[in-house]
């Protein structure tokens, strides 16, 4: 309630329900019994149905309307709209009001007060939104506070001009009964509960006592009959018995949902922070190894070579430090990424006969957006630890995407007592983080399958974009 506008649309037209469901039903049942040849058959569609085209409209204009209004901008349909609304609804309760003899001709004076009512709430809101709104920052528990109290108010000024439909019963239900409610679920909450789960028992014991005193005392004093003394009694066994541990066992459920949600936040907050944290890995890691690719071109003395390799790292270059810190990225621009690695792998490797490295991907344009660097680690595992200068060596690379997933396949051989290959003392930091990274971004949406034996190891990721 401090933090943002309630949804007052929604919570308008709940009040506006209930309180004309609530004048239906009351009229029903105190009605007396129903005699189709006589006026009060008359009097009794009219407080049913005069009720029901009031909601009906009422649900029209400001549920369907208007708000379609205020996002698309097209006047005239809007005014057509609120025509034929008020001429339906005006002839209508206009028929029902006639025949019921509520109004001696058919210009209704509750009708255009209604209207009158509704506009003026609707200016004051308007007022309201300018005020405070407009204002930085915004008071938000101010403004819903203001704004309950206002939907109250014009409840009441209603029916007391529609009492003549709505009866005395829904009257003393919305002017004393509820608001006592209202107020006693309130001093429970604050006077009460709370400080019963601050731990300050003694406290809320005292208010308890003292809320039933004053609610006895006027019953007390004031003896006028039996019938009130016995009200009084049922109010109290109400508060105890039923107001109170019902509100009692909202506060739990609500501070359950808080708690629940903060720790939401929490579990958030830390998500976010470790994939801060692994990228700061990630990063220097790659690096890392390219520099190793590049020195060891360099060692050859071929400039082409050298100018090709340090191309490609210029190009991984700026994806990292433009890309890999957003959320999300192209698939084609990680596919690109994936494939200047290889190409910058096959720089150092390609003239050595015993080592074999395929990679097979789609010549199509891969669609959709990916977390950025969740490829890449496998194939440089696969690289790290699948080639050897001096023994069969062998990469293989499958990259195929699909509509609305990418699919990755790396099968590699693996050299353990390999300690020449100056990438065998990289950081193993790679593979870890990205399988990490994928519980955190994709859960239930990846699969991962990994094997291995003595001379070969497999990889297989599917992610559902």
């Amino acid at each position: 309630m401090k933090e943002k506008i309630l949804p007052f649309r929604q919570i308008e037209w709940w009040v506006v329900t209930f309180l004309f469901v609530s004048i239906i039903l009351s009229n029903v049942l105190t009605s007396p019994t129903f005699n189709p040849n006589s006026q009060q058959s008359a009097i009794y569609f009219a407080k049913i149905f005069i009720p029901l085209t009031f909601l009906a409209s009422f649900y029209l204009f400001h549920i369907k309307v208007f708000p379609n209004y205020l996002k698309d901008g097209r006047t005239a349909k809007f005014i057509i709209y609120t025509i034929l609304i008020f001429l339906g609804s005006f002839i209508g309760i206009g028929a029902f009001s006639v025949n019921a003899r509520f109004s001696d001709d058919f210009l209704m004076p509750f009708y255009f007060n209604s209207l009158a009512i509704y506009a003026g709430y609707g200016a004051i809101i308007y007022i309201l939104n300018q005020i405070i709104l407009s204002r930085k920052p915004i008071d938000f528990k101010i403004y819903n506070v203001t704004r309950f109290v206002l939907i109250y108010i014009f409840s009441v000024i209603f029916l007391f001009q529609f009492q003549r439909i709505a009866g005395e019963p829904i009257a003393i239900l919305f002017v004393l009964i509820i608001p006592c409610i209202i107020g006693l679920i309130l001093y429970n909450y604050f006077l009460i509960y709370r400080l019963n789960k601050q731990g300050r028992k003694s406290d809320a014991t005292t208010f308890y006592v003292l809320i039933i005193a004053l609610i006895s005392i006027p019953f007390i004093i004031i003896k006028i009959n039996g019938f009130f003394i016995l009200l009084g009694f049922v109010i109290i066994i109400s508060v105890v018995v039923i107001i109170f541990p019902i509100s009692n066992f909202f506060f739990r459920k609500y501070d359950k949902y808080l708690g629940q949600l903060d720790s939401l936040t929490v579990k958030v907050d830390q998500g976010t922070a470790n994939l801060a944290f692994l990228r700061s890995q990630i990063n220097p890691h790659f690096l890392f190894n390219a520099l190793n690719t590049l020195y060891g071109t360099a060692l050859q003395e071929k400039g082409e070579r050298t100018a090709e390799g340090i191309q490609k790292l210029g190009d991984m270059m700026r994806f990292m430090l433009h890309e890999n810190n957003q959320d999300r990225i192209q698939v084609a621009r990680e596919k690109e990424y994936l494939v200047n690695y290889v190409d910058l792998q096959n720089l150092r490797i390609k003239d050595q006969e015993n080592i074999e490295i395929v990679f097979n991907r789609s010549e199509d344009s891969c669609t959709g957006v990916i977390a950025p660097m969740l490829l890449i680690p496998f194939v440089e595992n696969a690289f790290k630890h699948g080639i050897s200068l001096q023994k069969k060596s062998w990469v293989k690379i499958s990259l195929r995407c699909l509509d609305g997933s990418v699919h990755l396949d790396v099968n590699n051989s693996i050299h353990r007592s390999n300690e020449e290959d100056p990438e065998k003392k990289a950081s193993g930091i790679g593979l870890e983080n990205v399988k990490q990274r994928l519980q955190l971004l994709y859960p239930n949406k990846h699969e991962l399958i990994i094997r291995e034996n003595e001379l070969e190891y497999f990889v297989h990721l599917s992610v559902k974009l």
